[in-house]
């Protein structure tokens, strides 16, 4: 008869205090967010208000926070976005008005430099005619830099009429 070999012990899944804790650790992620992930990862024996127990706790130890989330995800898609485009990101992950404001406006004194250096890697010269600066205007448009920001880039008078 073959030897019989030990059963390899069933792992338990993580907790969702553990599951959270693991996602926090590799970046911020809003309330919302975290319990939408989290919510996936229920079982029969957890409620929505364990959910929600460890999350407030998450919070009050300081692993939690919107405002660093809004903060740190601000300062990421300011490279790429305007203003406007990371305030909605913002706010489709739950962030409130007022965390939002606070991260827009450390990112208002920087859009037109932003928006600048976003143009002239895409660009890199002046439109020559109406076509070409209307394609450049809703590019930074498109991106969520706001109409005065994306004219002084363009530079909208820099041409005369055809």
């Amino acid at each position: 008869m073959p030897e019989e070999t030990p059963r390899k012990a069933k792992r338990q899944s993580p907790s969702l205090k553990a599951r959270a804790v693991r996602y926090l650790s590799r970046r911020e992620y809003s309330r919302l967010e975290l319990e939408k992930k989290l919510r996936a990862y229920l079982t029969e024996d957890e409620s929505e208000d364990d959910l929600t127990a460890v999350l407030n706790d998450l919070e009050q130890k300081g692993y939690l926070s919107d405002e660093r989330f809004a903060q740190s995800r601000a300062r990421v898609r300011a490279a790429r976005y305007g203003n406007a485009r990371v305030a909605y990101e913002l706010k489709a992950s739950g962030v409130s008005s007022e965390l939002i404001a606070n991260a827009i406006e450390e990112l208002e004194e920087t859009e037109a430099e932003r928006a600048k250096a976003l143009w002239q890697k895409r660009f890199g010269k002046p439109a020559e005619d109406y076509k070409e600066r209307a394609k450049q205007m809703r590019y930074l448009l498109a991106r969520g830099f706001s109409m005065e920001v994306a004219r002084q880039v363009v530079r909208a008078d820099d041409f005369e009429d055809l």
